[in-house]
């Protein structure tokens, strides 16, 4: 596993939006200043007469991308995700989400492990912005292979799609060659009998390793990744919390409204169990190294492990 190869999912989505434009030539590419972070200067220097710099002004950026739209077009509108989700979610909201147009936005640098830019980049908070925007379809890709297959499955989808990126290197552990994203799907990545681990984007690797780690203490772990924050995949966390009753959920985002808060809405509703939330606490992040604050703020295998055995010796006695 130490020599697993890793690309950060922004730079998965540049790659993809360059090779898939011969098969969708209706597609543009708009940036907010940013092309060089976000790897949409890829597409610029491959088709330059496609791609548009709006500048620093993101409620712009989704007006352009909406009046492209509903020109016709399949418009990628690109920035990081606290300008996204933040500062462009008026525009989101009344030009996007109410016509309902399909509209992609590519959100760059989400989460804590953006490091060194600190709280005021690191959001956390922009799966619980775009869940509350009726129709909004939300994607928040594990690995490269995962994320290369998003972006295309978010031009074939006929409506306004968020997808999320990270800037930290991810393991990738999809084979492209027998993988296949399917929007709304949950993946169960591993079986087991004991509890269930649903995790989304960078966490899903960390899923997977945590289970290895509760195997050694005699523990049977289900991992699944959920992909698509929405619509979620009812049915198999549903199957899970019927099968194993026991969930802890795993992501890189508040814990306030984003999957944790997802799943327990599914689970509460038609099969209450109980349902362990990790993710960032209702605080702000700080500035550091990437790697380093994702173990602080408890985004590990070994803490998933340790909250997952904690709740599951609970629930044993």
């Amino acid at each position: 596993m130490a020599d697993m190869q890793k690309k950060a999912t922004r730079q998965s989505y540049g790659e993809s939006l360059v090779a898939l434009f011969p098969k969708y030539p209706n597609l543009v590419v708009l940036d907010a200043d940013l092309a060089a972070a976000t790897q949409t200067v890829m597409f610029k220097k491959a088709y330059p007469e496609r791609f548009f710099d709006v500048g620093i002004a993101e409620g712009n950026l989704i007006g352009v991308a909406a009046g492209l739209a509903a020109s016709g077009m399949i418009p990628f509108a690109s920035t990081f995700a606290m300008f996204a989700a933040g500062r462009a979610f008026e525009q989101i909201r009344n030009s996007v989400g109410y016509p309902h147009l399909p509209v992609k936005i590519g959100a760059t640098h989400a989460g804590i492990s953006v490091g060194e830019d600190g709280a005021t980049h690191q959001c956390n908070e922009d799966i619980a912005l775009m869940r509350v925007i009726p129709g909004m379809t939300i994607i928040n890709p594990a690995d490269d292979t995962e994320a290369k297959q998003a972006v295309e499955a978010a031009i074939l989808h006929n409506g306004p799609v968020y997808m999320r990126f990270g800037r930290l290197a991810a393991p990738i552990f999809n084979d492209p060659a027998t993988y296949k994203f399917e929007l709304g799907k949950g993946v169960l990545l591993k079986d087991g009998s004991d509890l269930t681990i649903i995790a989304t984007g960078l966490m899903v690797w960390e899923a997977m390793t945590a289970a290895e780690l509760l195997k050694n203490d005699g523990i049977s772990a289900r991992v699944i990744n959920i992909h698509t924050i929405k619509p979620i995949d009812e049915d198999i966390i549903l199957k899970a919390a019927a099968d194993t009753r026991l969930i802890v959920t795993a992501e890189e985002h508040s814990i306030i409204g984003g999957l944790g808060e997802a799943v327990c809405g599914v689970v509460s509703a038609k099969n209450p169990v109980p349902v362990v939330r990790i993710g960032i606490n209702d605080e702000y992040g700080i500035s550091g190294p990437a790697v380093e604050l994702l173990l602080k703020f408890g985004l590990s295998a070994a803490n998933i492990a340790a909250k997952a055995k904690a709740a599951f010796d609970s629930k044993a006695r």
